[in-house]
């Protein structure tokens, strides 16, 4: 039995960052027994909108990067730029996960994933502005990635239907933020800061289960 996960996030949120090591971890302990799906959600879309929106009274961005700070703090596997919405402050998570699509279709799903980690390190640890084109491209080629061919299904639009059909998907799902783990054929949602133990607690309840015990009225 295979147990698929969608996981859905959007590049710049730190807590999706933060979850980086618990679904490597996911990966490493179950292998084959899970496929950890790598969906996109739209949180950061119109980053300087939501930023001034939600936090115009708290500080703006020096308010909001010292949030990230110190979420990200207690956790060794995460670390933050301290310049990261200071001085660098991305308008768009949309051409990462633009970026990101496009290598899906080019180079398949473990390429994109590798991709997609370049990308929230080059954004958390390197600060770098990963809504500009030239450092998206930049970063492609420092993976590899082939971006003549990137760019090909950039302007067939076929990585914007890809892209489209995550986030329409999270909105039929009513997803509400990143990160958030889909299993059970979507009977069981977990949302946010959730601790390893409780995911793989999940995991290994959906896995040894047995069949005839999908449905309990």
């Amino acid at each position: 039995m295979t147990l698929p996960i969608d996981y859905y996030s959007d590049i710049l949120c730190v807590w999706a960052w933060i979850a980086q090591k618990r679904v490597e971890e996911l990966d490493r302990q179950w292998g084959s027994q899970v496929a950890i799906r790598s969906r996109f959600i739209d949180v950061f879309g119109d980053a300087h909108g939501r930023l001034h929106k939600q936090w115009q009274d708290r500080g703006g961005f020096e308010g909001f990067a010292e949030h990230v700070v110190n979420a990200a703090a207690p956790y060794a596997t995460a670390p933050v730029n301290p310049i990261i919405w200071r001085e660098v402050r991305p308008t768009s998570s949309l051409p990462a996960h633009l970026l990101i699509k496009a290598a899906e279709l080019v180079s398949g799903s473990e390429a994109s994933d590798r991709l997609a980690l370049a990308l929230r390190h080059g954004f958390f640890v390197e600060a770098r502005d990963i809504s500009q084109r030239d450092t998206l491209i930049a970063i492609a080629q420092e993976q590899k990635v082939d971006t003549k061919a990137l760019r090909q299904h950039l302007d067939d639009g076929r990585a914007m239907a890809a892209l489209m059909a995550d986030y329409q998907q999270a909105r039929q799902q009513n997803l509400q933020g990143s990160p958030c783990w889909i299993m059970n054929e979507g009977r069981q949602t977990l949302y946010g800061n959730v601790g390893y133990r409780v995911l793989n607690a999940n995991v290994e309840e959906l896995l040894k289960r047995p069949a005839d015990e999908a449905c309990w009225c």
